[in-house]
């Protein structure tokens, strides 16, 4: 849809794009709120620990309730990542076939990012050796 007439032929499609545009908005809000809500968890968290060493960090995340809110945070913070990228992608890149490419690449690195941030976590978490 490039000029004003292509609007005018299919308001269908207009409207379809304007709902995935304001839902997509909506998204991105609330993933930010999330990342509000958690960076706060995080820094409060941080500073309420005796000390920022390892043996400290290693314990706070043993258990539940350093752990599974770090976890949120790390997913949360990944997912939000890979949004604003694809936006950036979206603002940027025309050719349909780089578009393609570059967002599964993104999806790529999210997705291999956060599972390496997960798994350091498990392993601190029950137990293992980081």
């Amino acid at each position: 849809m490039n000029t004003i007439e292509d609007a005018a032929q299919d308001p269908i499609r207009n409207v379809r794009s304007d709902h995935h545009i304001g839902e997509h908005w909506i998204h991105e809000r609330m993933w930010s709120a999330a990342m509000l809500l958690l960076g706060i968890w995080l820094l409060a968290s941080l500073l309420m620990l005796p000390g920022l060493d390892p043996r400290t960090l290693r314990e706070w995340l043993s258990g539940a309730s350093g752990a599974v809110p770090m976890a949120l945070f790390v997913v949360v913070a990944f997912k939000h990542g890979l949004d604003g990228m694809e936006v950036v992608i979206d603002d940027y890149i025309h050719n349909n076939s780089n578009h393609f490419l570059i967002n599964g690449l993104m999806l790529f690195v999210a997705v291999g990012g956060a599972s390496l941030a997960l798994f350091a976590l498990a392993k601190i978490a029950f137990g293992g050796a980081a």
